[in-house]
């Protein structure tokens, strides 16, 4: 503040810097001001800050200096804070209203008041600093940003203010004066659009942009500017600019480096000079604009007279060239283009005519402009007729021209002149586009809107076509209501034929107000509303979900016929637009008692009865089969009479779960009946009548029949009757679940449709939605996946009961003897309590806990067999696609001379002529062309390998495969190959004693050795003869025919003396050695030294053949070997082929060592391994690039790490370790190889990287590959536009086109294949990749550096296009209102954004979850037939984005009844290095996205969308909701429900392994537990869901039980594997303290039942082996061979997965359970980072304390109790064989989270984490304070998912189970003895109280105790004196023992948490009471105990250094084991080390 006046008063100085600190904060745009509604107080702030600077810097003391103060109040009238001050109307709007017409330095202050305006001075520059303090960020080049251009605010709307902007700051150099004319022209514009500066920024911007000009402007007193000497200096310079930049070549030369090749050697020449041309010509543009604007300000003839007509000529010549420059996404339509090739294409001509204006239109107005560039079109017509928005239109027409052209060239239409669209291709976008459409007319017998389809004409359906996506493209959230979509467009046909029988076109009456015409305010907006009206009453997702509508009950009011209710235009009265009154908050407010009867067809009540009600076949089968087994067990397995009565009794019980099922759907249905058809409303009541019926009459006729079974006497006719009339009913039902479900039956009865009584059978049999219909399989697929379930149930069957012969144990008959002797016993077993139900209802209570686990068990175990059996079949499937046969480097080496063969048989596109190699002659020709093609490919996967670090430069040029295009007459292979073969080859030839047949066989053993022989053999003889002349080419010819014949003649270890083979290969070696540098002289002659030591070698050391027979050939060459002629003068080789020859022939002759370990890296191996493999698996044929299907890749990203900073890179945790140090030790060759590719030394310490912009450039994005970052996915995406473009390429070499190729390169190489036209052209119309940003703007205006990111992301990437959300506040009526844009954007020629399109949405588009929601606003920007789903954390590799042809051609391909709509893509799991956790769930997951999903695909046909990287047929999903569903929680899983939608709209899902991309996962246990947790409590979403009950209801029996037990069953067996647990302990402690067990045993050896502890100790093995290892083990062996999967088993086990496993089986159960009771599912953000961190314990005891270390302690408690009181006869063995399991899980759930912890058991680590957590304990925090520092904010936080009166009982429910402990052991005690009154219960409750009062006194509130203090603690040591006297004298006047003590803790504790448990439930109740602040305590004291109870065993273990380092070896592998303990010693200054 010095520098800006020099101020003598303290005070004021201090005042001055307070304002420079808010006006800092104000202006940093990490603020929170921006939010709608907040603009107006904003602009009062700064208002405030403004005036009070500019009153801070009056002269002299204001209060003191009246004279001061009398100049300055009239001035400052009016201000809103200081009354007698001024507002800023005074200093700025004058500025402000008339700056944009008159001069900036126009005086706005009254010249009586120079100290004020001084101070208006210096509050200018003041805001000039803030501007530049916030502009000056880091770019993406690690440069900071320059230029007010990048400040300009989203609201004032319009681009050119940017341009003009940047355009002043390219010239500000060259001159000053015109970049001020620009300035002056952009404020102009931001005047006019904002005069008042309402807008969010603007304000900033103005302030700013005003001092930008000042600084500009020369110093001046006064007068205005002269506008005519502006237009004369712009135009002036304008010519100046154009002569510089030479103009008129730059064209010309663009256009012919296109035309050549010579930029193939420099592939960023072309990109630097086109680049070039567009900023030029940008900068003409806004030159050109800004004068012509200019000269309107002026008259007519002063234009004329100031601009010459030539100046006009070359300005608007100018103008055309920058066609290019206009925002367009793919192809240019509304500018067309020389440069880009696309609009060239044949099919993109046809697209482009196909939609033009056609003569069944009306004429357009005269006044509705179309761009010059093109004619009006059918799309112009219709943004005419309903107010579509412009850029919607733009957006629309771009994307039905890329579905006509890509569906045009499919047909394979050779190009013609003028191309014309075909009508299949037509045909085949209208049906479709419309499919869905015409679907929901047939299902409400409507007709179309089209009155004949047949005679519609191809523009009428290409009218229709784009009338949809219109509709489409602007509906914004509604596109989430796709029949919806279908109504609105089935009447806007209506209105188009209206409107197409007038002459002239007129808005239709729809879209048409006083405001005008727009689709979006009168179609959309009043949807949108009652949407959002509704989602805003969720309560942000805490309502019940049946409390009000989502996106699923809006759609599905429009399938029937009362939609039309509505009528057209919208009837807004009608109650569909009826608003939700706003939820009243009351905590006794039951679920879904608000808001009744709005749902449709559906309502999400929250119960576990969903899954009964979903899936009720299941479970009356199960219950039905265990009924059956049991009587048969009860019978002793006899089958007579009694037996079949028995089984008889199955009527009853199937009827009447029926009844259940009907009065469920009675049920469910509440809330709905209003809205649902009335038909569905009568089936659901004639269901439940019949079952009530059936069940009445069938339970009626069975009990007669048991009466009849009682009375001898009788001739049984009721069971006569009731045999009739069970096998009638079974019959029927048989018969109409024949018909119905099995698919093989649907064909017979679609016949009889029109019979009435089938209807009504139908009717009645299945509910018929528009969704859902048709869902069966052909009867092959049927066959398949109802034999694999026979397999199932019969083997769960006859575990179950039938195999117990065989000695194998089973659960129910070993069951039934001890039950029946327990019912026996009535009054002879003793209970040691008092019991209340048991005793005298023989012994129910002991009869349950017995059969409860076993029950539990068999519910269970049929997902056991599942498992087992998929895997086995998975396995089976995967060996037959050949998985897994390359599957180590060798095998790549041993089968690397099949690959070109198999290469072109799969992914290449097929060559006729191929086909016709087959004759033994032409085996090598054949060869040789699949080398030929196959090298290209193959080379680009090696350079990409090398550009990723994978593989080093040695090792690259190993790898690297020849041409193979030249004359030698066989393949060369890749050096890796035939490395060292040379030397065995001579060796083996030296040695040789034995015959010419006996050497080659020894040399052909090995193929690869005889490559490199005959390689060497001819090469030689290549290089020789091209660089001889004359003589010397005699005699290499001689020396050749001699060796022929001597072959021939099988003489040639007699003709040559092979033992002096290796003076020969020296002497080649020192030639190529030479040839293979550069020609120089002494090179040259070096080389005829060699040449002539080469002749003498061959002539007088290895020729041993008689030269007689050639006598005149070898004396010519020895008189000019003598003469010195032979070799006198050689030819260099220059051309780049035979220089290719010499080096590989040096390489050949030089490389020594073997390269079987070639590559070394490992991600290398594999990656080729797979490439390689699949080259042999089954997939579709390769069609051309320019017939396969276009697609898109779609990625949403929020604001996760798009590129690691240096910041980032470089922060060290408190170990000392960075990231980049970690990712060093982790990669450590990767480090190295990227050290060498930038040229620096692998010793080079770190900080020499940082001297360089671009070194830390390529360090950040190196470190970037290795994260879960955006940048890592946008790399590997666009991997398919680059092998999009190789293919093309070569493609259209191999045409012969080579127009469109490079026409000076060999038509053999790629080089260049980037920069081709026509392959760009090509790619990028088959290819769109799509980032949908959410918040990228607001990133942007933030300044964020993931905005720079992005930038650069999209710099480096030209195809890259981002989405985002963009919002601008407007001021209407006095009001600040927010209007939100879909905006696409992409770079332009200045690395900046460029808008291509801007469409305005109805409101704030985030209305459900936020991804889906994310991903609906963005889709409208993607392109193509299909889409790729992509996470932004996954990764894709080049070799298989050469595969993406042929898997969208499955597609094409039979998968069953239906063609697919989703291609299921294996992932590869890349995060699996990281630690053993990563390494966990890297198996797990590539264990299911393997052979789970290619089991769900085949045979089971229930593979559903379980994320990313799924290829959608995308028409389909777009036109039908969309590709993932967003209703607020309910679809908190929202990938999966893609799946739901497409399988129910008759879809089919495939799976397909020949192709894979990259995926990471969390890597640290607190990650894996909150993804887990997310996807747990999502499937318990998925539980209440519309989508689960239709698939359950829907599916066919077998297809049915798939589908359960793989989604929501899966979670269900989770949890009944815990709950099992549980049932087994609290049944053994009702035995151990009610006395039944030992009582039991007393009276008869009955209870030693091993079979039940056998049964749980199966259990417990399979839920740890079978659902774990069995399928890991099996995908091992397939994918890694036998050895290698017992290893990978092993290495798991000694990692201790068990642990990891037991652990997720609670996070599992505990989210799943919790969301099905109370709800509360969310998104959990894990991040995606590396964990190299320490997790604090109270981290983990936040995270953990309920879901796991609660019911862990209570598993404790119960194992103790069972330990103190229970009975078993053999002892503590006994015993630790039944709780072994159980206290393995308890365990694990107690210790886990800290097990694998890094650095959890180091003792300084130890002792700060036991400080930080008494610290959080005890912190009582207060308003605003978060869970994570406080404990009671924490506890708040726990219990905010009780929320509604049903959990609040169901947790009491719950609850109660921990009073059991108290009632059992209070009579266990010695004090009790044998009384087991009521009386003694009623005491311990009264001891109870006593405890809790003691509590009170020694916890009162210090605060409130002040004033008594001394009476407090007298009180306290009284209450402690009588406590230990009554204790004491209890012990000795009683029997109580300390054993009782200990007994009474035990009984105590449980039941206080029981209390504690349900007064927190009742948390309202207790507040109102007054007891919540002593329930806090309690609760206080609990996890204070229940923490060290945990906290003891971790220090006691970190006291030993050793159980540190194993964990840290656990934990992590060992190079970062070695980098993790150099770090803690090096860390010398880590405050840790002081501990």
């Amino acid at each position: 503040m010095k520098d800006q006046c020099t101020f003598e008063h303290q005070g004021v100085r201090q005042l001055k810097t307070q304002i420079w600190t808010s006006l800092r904060n104000w202006l940093n745009p990490h603020r929170s001001w921006m939010k709608p509604g907040l603009t107006s107080a904003c602009k009062n702030i700064m208002d405030q800050i403004k005036f009070l600077f500019i009153f801070a810097s009056w002269p002299g003391e204001v209060t003191g200096n009246p004279r001061s103060t009398a100049r300055v109040r009239p001035a400052l009238a009016g201000n809103r804070v200081l009354k007698n001050f001024p507002s800023r109307s005074c200093v700025v709007h004058q500025r402000e209203e008339k700056a944009g017409t008159s001069d900036f330095t126009r005086n706005t202050l009254p010249s009586s008041f120079p100290e004020l305006k001084m101070a208006e001075h210096n509050w200018e520059r003041l805001v000039r600093a803030a501007l530049r303090r916030e502009r000056l960020g880091a770019g993406g080049f690690g440069r900071p940003g320059s230029g007010i251009a990048d400040n300009v605010p989203s609201c004032l709307g319009n681009r050119d203010i940017d341009a003009i902007l940047r355009a002043a700051d390219e010239i500000q150099e060259e001159d000053a004066n015109v970049a001020r004319i620009l300035c002056e022209h952009a404020y102009s514009l931001a005047q006019n659009l904002d005069p008042n500066s309402e807008g969010r920024g603007v304000l900033q911007f103005k302030t700013g942009l005003m001092s930008v000009i000042k600084q500009k402007l020369a110093k001046r007193d006064g007068g205005s500017i002269d506008r005519s000497q502006d237009i004369a200096r712009l135009q002036e310079f304008y010519k100046k600019y154009r002569e510089k930049n030479k103009v008129d070549e730059l064209r010309e030369d663009e256009m012919k480096l296109r035309e050549s090749g010579i930029f193939s050697g420099n592939l960023g020449e072309l990109e630097r000079t086109t680049v070039k041309r567009k900023r030029v010509f940008a900068t003409l543009k806004v030159l050109g604009t800004v004068v012509e604007e200019l000269t309107k300000e002026v008259s007519p003839e002063e234009a004329e007279r100031l601009i010459p007509e030539e100046m006009k000529r070359v300005m608007e010549s100018d103008a055309a060239m920058t066609e290019d420059l206009i925002a367009y996404n793919i192809i240019p339509m509304d500018a067309q283009t020389i440069t880009n090739a696309i609009v060239s294409l044949g099919e993109v001509r046809a697209a482009v005519s196909a939609i033009k204006y056609f003569s069944g239109l009306p004429e357009l107005p005269s006044s509705f402009s179309v761009p010059s560039a093109r004619n009006a079109d059918m799309l112009d017509f219709l943004h005419y007729v309903f107010g579509f928005q412009k850029d919607n239109v733009a957006n629309q027409r771009e994307h039905i021209v890329h579905l006509l052209a890509n569906e045009q060239s499919r047909l394979g239409i050779p190009e013609e002149s003028e191309p014309q669209m075909d009508e299949a291709a037509v045909q085949k976008v209208f049906f479709k586009s419309l499919e869905n459409y015409m679907k929901w007319c047939n299902y409400l017998n409507k007709p179309a809107s089209w009155n004949n389809l047949e005679a519609l004409s191809k523009e009428k359906k290409l009218l229709f076509v784009s009338l949809y996506f219109l509709i489409w493209g602007e509906a914004a959230n509604i596109r989430f209501l796709p029949e919806c979509l279908c109504y609105i467009f089935h009447q806007m046909v209506r209105e188009v034929e209206e409107i197409m029988r007038q002459e002239i076109a007129q808005p239709a009456n729809s879209c048409n107000s006083q405001n005008g015409v727009s689709f979006l305010n009168q179609v959309i907006a009043p949807l949108y509303e009652i949407v959002a009206a509704e989602a805003a009453n969720n309560n942000n997702g805490r309502a019940p979900h049946s409390a009000w509508r989502n996106y699923d009950d809006f759609n599905e009011y429009f399938w029937s016929l009362q939609c039309f209710d509505l009528d057209w235009p919208w009837n807004l009265n009608k109650p569909f637009f009826q608003k939700p009154k706003t939820r009243t908050k009351g905590w006794f407010t039951s679920a879904g008692s608000q808001h009744r009867g709005r749902k449709t067809s559906f309502v999400e009540h929250r119960t576990f009865l969903h899954l009964y009600h979903s899936f009720h076949r299941l479970w009356i089968f199960l219950f039905m089969m265990f009924q059956g087994l049991t009587i048969i067990a009860f019978n002793k397995g006899q089958f007579n009479s009694k037996t079949l009565r028995g089984l008889l009794s199955l009527g009853p019980t199937y009827v009447i779960m029926k009844l259940f099922e009907s009065v469920l759907d009675i049920v469910m249905m509440y809330g709905a009946y209003s809205t649902t058809h009335r038909l569905a409303v009568w089936r659901i009541i004639l269901r439940f009548v019949l079952f009530s019926c059936a069940s009445t009459i069938i339970s009626y006729f069975y009990l007669k029949t048991l009466q009849e079974q009682s009375n001898a006497n009788s001739n049984s006719i009721f069971l006569r009757i009731y045999v009739f009339v069970i096998g009638i009913y079974a019959v029927i039902q048989f018969l109409s679940s024949s018909f119905m479900r099995i698919p093989a039956c649907h064909s017979l009865t679609n016949r009889f449709d029109n019979w009435p009584v089938m209807r009504f059978l139908k009717w009645m049999h299945k509910e018929r939605y528009y969704v859902g219909r048709g869902m069966y399989e052909r009867a092959t697929d049927f066959m398949k996946y109802m034999v694999f379930w026979l397999v199932v149930l019969g083997a769960k069957f006859s575990f179950a009961y039938f195999l117990q012969e065989s000695g194998i144990r089973n659960m129910i008959k070993p069951l039934v003897e001890p039950t029946q002797i327990i019912v026996k016993l009535k009054g002879g077993i003793e209970y040691s309590w008092h019991d209340l139900v048991s005793k005298n209802n023989h012994n129910a209570l002991t009869i349950a806990s017995l059969w409860a686990p076993v029950v539990a068990i068999y519910l269970l175990d049929i997902y056991v067999f599942y498992t087992l059996v998929a895997a086995v079949v998975g396995f089976l499937l995967g060996a037959r696609d050949r998985l897994g046969e390359i599957r180590s480097v060798d095998a790549v080496h041993q089968l690397f001379e099949k690959f070109p063969g198999a290469f072109m048989d799969t992914l290449h596109v097929p060559i006729p002529r191929r086909g016709f190699l087959d004759s033994p002659d032409q085996i090598v020709e054949k060869n040789k062309l699949d080398a030929a093609k196959f090298s290209p490919f193959w080379n680009e996967i090696i350079r990409n390998l090398r550009e990723e670090d994978y593989i080093t430069n040695s090792e690259m040029e190993l790898l690297l495969m020849p041409k193979n295009s030249g004359n030698l007459p066989l393949v060369q292979w890749p050096l890796f190959l035939l490395a060292s073969k040379i030397f065995l080859a001579r060796d083996i030839a030296v040695e040789n004693k034995e015959s010419q047949d006996a050497l080659w066989e020894k040399i052909t053993r090995d193929d690869y050795m005889k490559y490199a022989v005959e390689e060497c053999y001819h090469c030689i003889k290549v290089i020789l003869t091209a660089i001889l002349e004359n003589e010397g080419r005699m005699w290499v010819e001689r020396i050749y025919d001699d060796i022929r014949q001597s072959i021939a003649k099988k003489d040639v270890q007699v003709d040559f003396r092979l033992n002096k083979l290796p003076l020969v290969i020296t002497r080649v070696t020192a030639l190529t050695g030479i040839l293979k540098e550069e020609e120089s002289p002494e090179l040259a002659n070096g080389a005829v030294e060699a040449v002539q030591d080469l002749y003498d070698v061959v002539r007088h050391d290895i020729i041993s053949l008689n030269m007689r027979e050639n006598y005149e050939t070898w004396n010519q060459l020895y008189k000019a070997r003598t003469e010195g002629r032979l070799f006198s003068k050689l030819n260099w080789p220059k051309d780049a082929e035979l220089r290719g020859q010499v080096k590989r022939l040096h390489s050949l002759l030089t490389i020594s060592e073997s390269a079987a370990n070639i590559p070394k890296n490992l991600e290398a191996r594999r990656r080729l391994e797979f490439f390689t493999n699949s080259l042999f698996m089954e997939m579709p044929k390769a069609r051309p690039v320019r017939e396969m299907l276009s697609f898109s890749v779609f990625t949403p990203y929020y604001s996760e790490v798009v590129l690691y900073s240096m910041d980032e890179l470089q922060k060290k945790n408190e170990d000392g370790i960075s990231i980049l140090f970690y990712l060093q030790k982790i990669f450590p060759d990767e480090w190295k190889n990227f050290l060498a590719r930038i040229g620096r030394d692998e010793n080079a310490a770190d900080s020499e990287l940082f001297d360089n912009q671009n070194d830390i450039l390529e360090l950040r994005f190196w470190a970037s590959y290795r994260g879960q970052t955006l940048a890592r996915t946008v790399r590997g995406m666009m991997y398919y536009r680059k092998a999009l473009m190789l293919q093309s390429y070569l493609e259209t070499i191999a045409s012969g086109d080579t127009e469109a190729t490079l026409t000076s390169i060999d038509a053999s190489t790629i080089r260049g294949f980037e920069l081709s036209p026509k392959a760009r052209a090509q790619a990028d119309l088959k290819f769109t990749y799509v980032i949908t940003c959410q918040i990228y703007g607001k990133q942007k205006e933030d300044r964020k550096p993931e905005a720079a990111d992005i930038a650069l992301l999209m710099q480096r990437n030209e195809a890259l296009r981002v989405a985002y959300i963009d919002f601008v506040e407007t001021l209407k009526d006095g009001i600040v209102q927010t209007e939100f844009y879909s905006r696409l954007v992409k770079a332009d020629v200045h690395g900046k954004d460029k808008e291509i399109y801007s469409i305005k949405l109805p409101g704030d588009p985030k209305l459900g979850e936020g991804k889906p929601e994310n991903q609906n606003h963005a889709i409208i920007f993607t392109r193509g037939n299909a889409v790729q789903t992509i996470d932004m954390n996954q990764d894709n590799y080049f070799e298989e984005a050469l595969k993406m042809r042929n898997l969208l051609e499955e597609f094409y391909r039979d998968h069953g009844i239906r063609p697919p709509t989703i291609l299921g893509v294996r992932e590869h799991v890349f995060t699996g290095s990281v630690s053993s956790l990563a390494s966990f769930m890297s198996n797990q997951e590539t264990s299911f996205v393997t052979l789970g999903q290619r089991v769900l695909a085949n045979p089971l046909k229930v593979r559903m969308h379980y994320g990313h990287p799924d290829v959608f047929d995308r028409v389909f999903h777009i036109t039908r909701g969309g590709i993932s569903k967003a209703s607020r929680i309910i679809n908190i899983s929202e990938d999966i429900y893609a799946g739901f939608n497409s399988t129910l709209r008759q879809g089919n899902v495939t799976h397909h392994e020949y192709i894979q991309v990259g995926k990471g996962r969390d890597v640290g246990l607190n990650q894996i537990a909150l993804f887990e947790g997310k996807v747990a409590g999502g499937n318990g979403e998925q539980v209440l869901s519309r989508d689960i009950y239709r698939l359950g209801q829907l599916f066919d029996f077998f297809r049915m039980l798939s589908f359960y037990f793989t989604t929501v069953g899966f979670y269900f067996c989770t949890m009944l594997t815990v709950l099992t647990v549980y049932f087994f302990l609290y049944g053994k402690a009702y035995l151990a303290l009610s006395g039944v067990g030992e009582s039991i045993q007393d009276k008869a050896d009955i209870l030693q039942n091993t079979a039940l502890s056998a049964a749980l100790n199966t259990q417990f093995l399979f839920q740890i082996g079978v659902f774990t290892a069995v399928p890991m083990i099996l995908g091992f062996i397939l994918e890694q061979g036998f050895l290698k999967a017992v290893v990978s088993f092993i290495t798991m086990q000694l990692q201790l997965c068990s642990v990891f496993f037991t652990f997720s089986l609670g996070t599992r159960t505990h989210y799943f359970g919790r969301t099905i009771l109370h709800g509360g599912a969310r998104y959990q953000a894990t991040g995606r980072g590396f964990v190299v961190r320490h997790i604090k314990f109270s981290e983990n005891y936040r995270l953990y304390s309920r879901s796991h270390f609660v019911k862990g302690l209570e598993v404790v408690l119960l194992l103790v109790v069972f330990l103190a009181y229970g009975y078993y006869e053999s002892g503590a063995i006994s015993y630790i064989l039944i709780t072994v399991s159980s206290w393995f899980m308890a365990l694990s759930w107690l210790f886990a989270p800290y097990v694998f912890n890094p650095s959890g058991f180091e003792w300084q680590k130890t002792v700060e984490d036991f400080r930080d957590w008494t610290n959080w304990l005890f912190y009582r925090g207060g308003i605003g304070v978060k869970g994570e520092e406080s404990w009671e904010a924490w506890w708040d936080e726990e219990l905010a998912h009780i929320r509604t009166l049903r959990g609040r009982i169901l947790e009491t429910i719950l609850s109660l189970r921990f009073f059991v402990f108290q009632y059992g052991v209070v009579y266990k005690l010695h004090l009790t003895g044998t009384d087991t009154s009521l009386t003694v219960y009623g005491l311990s409750w009264i001891v109870l109280a006593v405890l809790i009062i003691l509590f009170k006194v020694f916890t009162f509130s210090q605060k409130a105790s002040v004033n008594f203090q001394l009476v407090l603690r007298f009180i306290q040591g009284i209450s402690f004196m009588l406590a230990v006297t009554g204790l004491a004298v209890a012990v000795v006047a009683t029997d109580l023992s300390l054993p009782d003590i200990f007994a009474c803790i035990l009984a105590f504790v449980p039941t206080g948490w029981g209390i504690l448990s349900i007064a927190s439930a009742w948390k309202p109740l207790m507040k109102k009471i007054g007891l919540w602040k002593s329930t806090r305590s309690i609760a206080r004291l609990y996890d204070a105990g229940m923490g060290m109870l945990i906290f003891i065993p971790i220090a006691i273990f970190s006291w030993f250094p050793f159980i540190s380092t194993f964990q840290t070896r656990l934990l992590f592998n060992q190079a970062f084991s070695r980098g993790l303990e150099i770090s803690l010693i090096l860390a010398g200054d880590n405050p840790n080390t002081g501990l």
